[in-house]
């Protein structure tokens, strides 16, 4: 990682059975809101869609603190159980309130990573955090369209920004705009054009990841700010 003087490394404990893990909590001096982000199955914290998708939102005055799951830390293939990403979920939120606890606090991540938010919130409410951030979230396998890794999505009662690209075989639009409609106000959807899982576009369309990354950034630092906005009128 390209150092930079508003980033600081952080270890937390993931749970009692897996241990420690490593997080950054990358902060700009305007930062206004907080994102807790998690990484999709393939690739760590340190990914370099990770990497950029943190230095844009900190052009958007957004603070975000990347975590690893336990099976990038240790360097294993495959994630860790279920119950242990949840747990992971929810002491990256703690560590990074502790951390950066007097700004607004949003959680969600990459792929796997914000589905594994949404399952941790659907169980019981992330204590302290606004609304939930989820980049290119994970519908179904490629090729295999169905809508049973969204039944949970009913139990959130966060507000939901979905991130997703018109190209991401993870996610058939056809499926996941009607998901969203029924989650009514808590799901904003947010669709990307051109871009497929990882937020890449073809040459053609004009436009290069950069582009994307900006987008992505400008849109979610302007939801974060209008749902802290209301929770601080509520």
């Amino acid at each position: 990682m390209a150092e930079t003087s508003d980033s600081t490394e952080l270890r937390f404990e993931a749970s009692r059975s897996a241990g420690h893990v490593s997080a950054i909590l990358r902060r700009p001096a305007e930062a206004r809101t907080l994102l807790v982000l998690g990484h999709g199955a393939g690739a760590g914290m340190r990914h370099a869609f990770m990497e950029g998708l943190a230095d844009a939102l900190a052009g958007e005055a957004v603070a975000t603190f990347r975590y690893q799951f336990p099976y990038v830390e240790q360097h294993r293939p495959r994630p860790d159980p279920q119950p242990i990403l949840l747990a992971t979920v929810r002491s990256a939120v703690v560590a990074a309130r502790e951390a950066a606890g007097d700004l607004p606090s949003f959680a969600g991540g990459k792929s796997m990573g914000g589905r594994m938010t949404t399952l941790a919130a659907a169980k019981v409410p992330l204590v302290g955090v606004a609304g939930l951030v989820l980049v290119g979230f994970p519908l179904h396998p490629a090729k295999q369209p169905a809508t049973s890794r969204a039944e949970h999505l009913a139990a959130v009662s966060h507000p939901m920004l979905f991130l997703q690209g018109t190209r991401d075989t993870l996610a058939d639009l056809d499926l996941l705009r009607p998901t969203c409609e029924r989650l009514g106000h808590r799901a904003s959807l947010v669709v990307v054009e051109g871009a497929d899982h990882g937020f890449h576009v073809l040459k053609r369309s004009g436009r290069n990841d950069a582009d994307v990354l900006h987008q992505l950034a400008t849109v979610t630092a302007q939801w974060m700010t209008e749902i802290a906005g209301r929770r601080s009128t509520s």
